[in-house]
């Protein structure tokens, strides 16, 4: 299908508005996909807050100039659906590696964060990145812990007390 020019200028304008404001980018070649593995897809990526779009190379290009996204120009050619995260940096990644074990044709070509480009084997390093949830959690736990931990050595010097004096009120009655 031709796309006319007014067209491409929406489609660029649309992407690069997405990728200035996301936080990852995962390319993928999606080639032997049917429409229904696609839908499935689209639909898990728009639950997770995950922005996917299959973009023309030469206008993903131009999207993403200016962006920290554009190391990744060397790795758009050939059939490439472009994901973006949102909201959590590790979101596509997680889409995309969980999608792949159900579906072997989609296949990671590269992925960025932080204007950083890293090769298809290192999605494990973002996909395995915390929620924000989680990691508030993480750091949550770590903060109580020195606090739980005072709070039970403080309330042990009157339990031990309380021990002794047990102690002694046993070797007095025998």
């Amino acid at each position: 299908m031709t796309l006319k020019l007014d067209d491409k200028v929406q489609i660029v304008a649309e992407v690069s508005q997405a990728a200035s404001a996301a936080l990852s980018a995962v390319l993928a070649d999606y080639r032997g996909l049917t429409v229904g593995q696609m839908t499935k897809l689209r639909a898990q990526a728009r639950e997770q807050g995950v922005y996917v779009r299959v973009v023309r190379n030469t206008l993903a290009r131009r999207a993403t100039a200016g962006t920290e996204f554009e190391c990744l120009h060397a790795d758009m050619v050939g059939p490439t659906i472009f994901a973006l995260s949102m909201s959590d940096p590790g979101a596509a990644a997680r889409l995309f590696k969980a999608f792949a074990k159900d579906n072997q044709r989609l296949e990671v070509k590269a992925l960025a964060v932080g204007g950083r480009r890293y090769e298809a084997k290192d999605i494990d390093v973002l996909a395995t990145l915390p929620t924000r949830d989680q990691a508030l959690a993480m750091l949550l736990g770590l903060m109580q812990a020195p606090v739980s931990k005072l709070a039970r050595t403080l309330n042990e010097v009157p339990s031990k007390f309380a021990r002794a004096v047990a102690a002694v009120k046993d070797q007095k009655a025998a």
